[in-house]
């Protein structure tokens, strides 16, 4: 199990809760509307529009402000032209980092990204130095409360490839493309579906337990995941739940 999964689940926690919710907001809608403005406004034509648009709604962006979202990215709204990019850089104690971004200004942004890096221990890579170390993944995660057997058999006949336990919820893994009608058996079936979406998942993971180490693996992954610009940053990083809670 990936220590910064569980990173990750209680960032989202934390910030569906306090201030950080509209931080989260103004990602999401960022992705809405670059997903449209790349791919058309439809969602049944657009796969990645429509994971998005789901992404949204599980973390309770109201639907109007989708909808402006999307009229923003197909053209009907006045908009901003945002860049996609993908940072590859490395953590203290050799930990693996994708930064994904969407940016009107790839000189500062890139700068700023960098400097967070040096600035906490890590470094950022030429491009290719850490990608081959991730694989694109869809997931799709599922209330604790349900049976694990019988959730792993619906998932492998909606196209499930494996089912991890994330401590407070199931994680389904899927091929990205697959992500919308995995999620849609699985609600048919009956179980809880807490969120989907499509992300990068480490080959192999770096193991951390010293507490030094993973203090300042965890800080730099905050502040990150913080920046304005960046959507999601993953990791390659291995840190056992003992440790994880002894220095959260």
């Amino acid at each position: 199990m990936s220590g910064h999964s569980k990173w990750a689940t209680i960032k989202h926690k934390k910030g569906a809760a306090d201030a950080r919710r509209g931080k989260v907001f103004a990602k999401l809608i960022k992705q809405v509307e670059v997903a449209a403005r790349n791919g058309g406004g439809d969602p049944a034509s657009n796969p990645t529009l429509r994971t998005m648009f789901q992404k949204a709604r599980d973390n309770s962006v109201p639907l109007d402000t989708i909808e402006r979202a999307v009229k923003r990215g197909t053209g009907e709204l006045e908009g901003v032209n945002y860049e996609a990019i993908t940072y590859e850089g490395y953590a203290p104690g050799g930990v693996a980092v994708m930064i994904e971004v969407l940016t009107d200004n790839r000189n500062r942004t890139g700068s700023e990204i960098r400097s967070l890096l040096s600035k906490n221990g890590g470094s950022l890579a030429e491009p290719g130095a850490v990608a081959w170390q991730f694989e694109r993944k869809g997931v799709v995660q599922v209330n604790r409360k349900a049976d694990e057997d019988e959730l792993m058999m619906a998932g492998l006949e909606a196209g499930a490839e494996d089912l991890s336990d994330l401590s407070e919820a199931w994680e389904l893994t899927c091929d990205p493309s697959d992500v919308t009608s995995l999620r849609g058996a699985l609600e048919e079936a009956g179980f809880d579906v807490v969120e989907s979406d499509a992300t990068m998942k480490p080959k192999n993971t770096v193991p951390l337990t010293d507490p030094t180490d993973v203090k300042a693996v965890l800080r730099l992954l905050d502040l990150l995941d913080d920046h304005d610009d960046v959507q999601a940053v993953h990791s390659n990083v291995d840190i056992p739940d003992d440790v994880l809670e002894a220095v959260s």
